[in-house]
């Protein structure tokens, strides 16, 4: 393979000092962690040591070549656990992915076998209805399914056929839980582009304002949304490639390449190749509970500030983090928003999606400019090549060879990707915010500057159609701020909120000073209308929010970092939180079966995790 490495230089002091904090916090966990899964390797990945009834049920079903090498115990042997299913746009190319993938493993000499499927949920489809009650806790479901795929102790590694929203925090939490097993990701690639965001955004608005109708609208969707691979705005799913990839779990500069191009056909078989390139046997062993460090972590924070992707990954990548021994704090994506300054505007948070941004430099140009800037930890390890270093580089095919080579040029287009030295922001654009209220945390990349502050009375609300009647009503019709709680984990789940975007960006349009506060989420696709999201304690938990009445004047400044109201601070601590029956976000679309969850889950600062 082809490595250019980066020079190395002195790390940005915030990024040093942020990562000493990491380590420090989490130095008996992380030890811990490390000793399960050296464990784990001294005790298990060995077929030999399975009886014969179990090593026969384990290859029972294989061709003829792949059952007598199976019988051996010798040769590597690569366990697929995939996403797919043909309803989910992003995930539709991974229906012959085992296939292709099970031929090369033959042509190099090793077999590889489907380990198991976790569910795969569109946040897109389930978007205000009640199955988005059931989204984020669908992260935890995929990692137990992850863990249960590996449980066979079959494998010597492991790729991962997974893009959206919850489906790679997931995987990486449940292969997490085997990092004794070298682990690579394989994206699929983004849809082509279709209609441009910005007319996507404008029939959004005039159908919220009646000036639309409902073919007018679907239209646009379907011109949006028209084919396989990841939706092209820069949301939650764009945001997983991302990280991956400055994570060093995918190959260098294959996040955001086409499905079913010819390149991105050579990569995927070149991942494969990689992956047994790592196991124990072949001497390159790179498991993935040692490839992810608190390194790995501080860059992903630092992509994420560098690229304005989703706020929901304040909760991935904390319960993501956990899942290896690693204790993240809110706390850190605040210090380092300060330090890691904006170089890209996608789509919610400029005109231009992921294919031109990937086409203008990509990844390649993120992790080189953040990398001269001493905002990386460009010595992390990675699945291929030596480092990070060896990521500022793009794949391209001569012929039928796949080659990387080091990338040199500047941006292709600076009015969506920009060099450290001329950022579009000096910060990330992301804040926490604190206060009576609890904590929370608002986006501000896309936000104007005289939108930083505002501070008007709040409407509260306990549900979005709450929000949209009165809308529809002509009450909100002034400078206000929604607030809109018992929507936390605990209380149903935490589902995104993006029914009410359209509505905000009206009323802020018509000149009004708006905010929304909600201890629900509001993910990658969140936009102009400031919001203060995530809070917690939530108000089901008896927060803050629960102690607010209507009318209540609020302060939502993310130039502070100060969630306020104006009210005296003993009469604000002896209100009586309110109570709300929730009862009926627990029943009808499998809610019940969630009961358990519900009772079990974390904080959002900690992840909002029900399981660790």
């Amino acid at each position: 393979m082809n490595t250019a490495t980066l020079p190395t230089v002195p790390l940005h002091p915030v990024l040093d000092e942020v990562t000493r904090r990491i380590v420090e916090r989490s130095r008996e966990t992380r030890a811990a962690y490390l000793e399960r899964i050296r464990r784990a390797r001294a005790e298990s990945t060995h077929r030999r040591a399975l009886s014969c009834g179990n090593l026969a049920h384990g290859f029972a079903a294989c061709a003829d070549t792949d059952k007598a090498r199976l019988r051996g115990g010798a040769i590597p042997n690569l366990g697929i656990v995939t996403a797919y299913n043909d309803m989910l746009s992003a995930h539709q190319p991974y229906e012959r992915y085992p296939e292709r993938i099970r031929g090369i493993a033959r042509r190099l000499g090793y077999t590889a076998q489907v380990a198991g499927g976790v569910p795969a949920m569109c946040d897109g489809v389930t978007q205000g209805r009640a199955g988005m009650e059931l989204s984020l806790f669908s992260r935890d479901v995929i990692a137990q399914a992850t863990a249960i795929a590996l449980s066979h102790d079959m494998f010597d590694a492991v790729v991962c056929l997974g893009i959206c929203d919850k489906i790679v925090p997931g995987m990486l939490i449940g292969a997490l839980a085997y990092g004794h097993l070298p682990t690579l990701f394989i994206p699929a690639g983004p849809m082509p582009s279709g209609l441009p965001n910005s007319e996507k955004s404008r029939v959004r608005q005039l159908y919220a304002e009646g000036k639309a109708g409902r073919e007018a609208l679907l239209e646009a969707e379907a011109a949006s949304y028209h084919s396989p691979g990841t939706c092209t705005f820069y949301g939650t799913a764009n945001s997983n490639q991302m990280f991956m990839e400055i994570m060093g779990l995918h190959l260098p500069g294959s996040s955001f390449v086409n499905p079913s191009t010819p390149l991105r056909e050579a990569l995927t078989e070149a991942a494969i190749e990689q992956v047994f390139r790592i196991t124990h046997a072949a001497g390159d062993y790179r498991p993935i509970g040692e490839v992810i460090d608190e390194r790995s972590f501080v860059n992903a924070i630092a992509g994420l500030h560098a690229t304005g992707g989703s706020t929901n990954h304040l909760l991935h990548l904390v319960a993501m983090a956990a899942a290896g021994g690693i204790q993240l704090s809110w706390d850190d994506f605040d210090a380092l928003s300060h330090a890691v300054p904006l170089l890209a505007r996608v789509y919610p948070n400029g005109s231009a999606d992921v294919n031109h941004f990937h086409a203008a430099g990509g990844m390649g140009f993120i992790i080189r400019e953040l990398g001269r800037a001493g905002l990386l930890h460009l010595d992390a390890r990675t699945v291929w090549g030596g480092s990070l270093a060896d990521y500022a580089q793009v794949p391209q095919l001569d012929g039928d060879r796949l080659q990387w080579t080091p990338l040199t040029a500047p941006s292709g287009d600076e009015s969506l990707l920009r060099p450290v030295d001329r950022p579009f922001r000096a910060d990330g654009g992301l804040r926490l915010l604190q206060g009576p209220l609890g904590r929370a945390v608002i986006k501000v990349s896309a936000v104007q500057d005289d939108r930083m502050v505002v501070q008007a009375p709040a409407r509260i609300f306990h549900q979005q159609d709450e929000v949209k009647a009165a809308f529809e009503r002509g009450e909100l019709e002034r400078d206000v701020i929604v607030v809109l709680r018992f929507q936390g984990p605990a209380a149903n789940g935490m589902p995104e909120l993006h029914k009410l975007t359209p509505l905000l960006t009206v009323l802020q349009k018509r000149g009004f000073r708006v905010a929304l506060v909600t201890d629900g989420r509001m993910s990658g696709a969140s936009g102009q209308v400031p919001a203060a999201i995530h809070c917690t304690p939530e108000a089901a938990k008896g927060g803050g929010l629960a102690r607010l009445r209507d009318g209540d004047v609020v302060t939502v400044d993310a130039i502070e970092g100060r969630l306020d109201v104006d009210v005296d601070p003993a009469e604000f601590a002896t209100r009586e939180p309110v109570v709300a029956d929730v009862s009926h976000y627990h029943r009808g679309f499998g809610r019940e079966l969630f009961a358990a969850m519900r009772a079990a889950v974390g904080a959002a600062d900690l992840g909002a995790n029900s399981l660790l």
